[in-house]
């Protein structure tokens, strides 16, 4: 595998952070970057995804499919000589039970309000 072949690519998060950037072949599949975006994902974040379901990488425009390679989903390695690729990261998370618990807190606030004209 020779180092001019590498793919290297940063991950964008909603709030502007990155991972990485780290370095990858153009046989890697989207899943596999997923799984190591994953084992990456910053500590300190409140929300945190837990499979790779949970994860969309984003590259031009084009959510990237999991059984992909590199190749086939990014911009053809020879365009950018020496630079780095940026995907953006969007979290897919379940709903939780903080979603229940909300509309049935707004449910009340919903009462009934009058309004008399004179």
């Amino acid at each position: 595998m020779a180092g001019e072949d590498l793919v290297e690519l940063k991950f964008r998060l909603a709030d502007g952070t990155d991972i990485g950037p780290t370095k990858h072949t153009p046989d890697t599949t989207v899943a596999t970057l997923k799984e190591k975006i994953l084992a990456q994902w910053p500590k300190d974040k409140e929300n945190c995804p837990k499979t790779i379901q949970d994860v969309k990488l984003i590259n031009a425009g084009k959510i990237l499919e999991n059984n992909k390679t590199l190749a086939e989903s990014t911009l053809p390695v020879g365009e950018l000589p020496g630079g780095v690729i940026t995907m953006h990261l969007v979290l897919r998370l379940p709903l939780s039970d903080k979603n229940n618990e909300k509309q049935q807190d707004d449910s009340p606030k919903k009462s009934s309000c009058s309004c008399t004209i004179l």
